[in-house]
């Protein structure tokens, strides 16, 4: 079973909906899930939130999800979920013009997680953040709007993505696909 953490995001039950068609879900409030309920689930997805990290103190966040570094299981971080992941392992945050439309994302490394996508393929973005690329990440994909548009942690099988799959039509869903076979092996 995979555990959708919702930090807030209109597209939460997009990201749902999506996954339910290849595994179980189970959606979880932000401040709902703890640590200790990790370990009960396959593979974790963090939603997008309705949070500038750039005009808060991300410190409280990054507390909240200090588990993750330890966590060892599939992870998928999408836009929000992203750059937490990223700012827990040491990348910058920073603003930029806000993008709202489809982008054509480049994958720049093959991985399972790009599984029957082709090499250039559109995402839609609703973000006007963006992370650098953090210690020990390698970067995946990237477009011309933001450069780490995708990455993945090189020892374990944690995942970032800007961009929001979930309402980006059928290769948004191929791409949760292959996060959902990845949690199930």
């Amino acid at each position: 079973m995979i555990a959708l953490i919702d930090c807030g995001s209109s597209k939460t039950l997009a990201i749902a909906s999506a996954i339910e068609e290849y595994s179980d879900v189970q959606v979880i409030g932000l401040f709902d899930f703890k640590e200790t309920m990790s370990s009960e689930f396959d593979g974790i997805v963090i939603s997008g939130a309705p949070i500038l990290l750039t005009e808060i103190d991300p410190q409280p966040y990054m507390k909240h999800f200090e588990w993750v570094k330890n966590y060892q299981k599939p992870l998928l971080g999408i836009c929000f979920g992203h750059q937490i992941l990223g700012l827990l392992h040491g990348a910058r945050i920073s603003r930029m013009r806000e993008d709202r439309n489809f982008q054509e994302i480049e994958i720049i490394r093959d991985d399972i997680l790009f599984e029957r996508l082709p090499d250039i393929f559109d995402m839609q973005e609703d973000h006007c953040e963006h992370i650098s690329l953090p210690n020990g990440f390698e970067l995946l994909a990237c477009s011309d709007a933001c450069i780490n548009e995708a990455m993945k942690h090189k020892e374990k099988p944690h995942y970032g993505v800007q961009f929001h799959p979930e309402v980006s039509g059928n290769f948004g869903h191929v791409l949760l696909a292959n996060f959902a076979n990845m949690v199930q092996g």
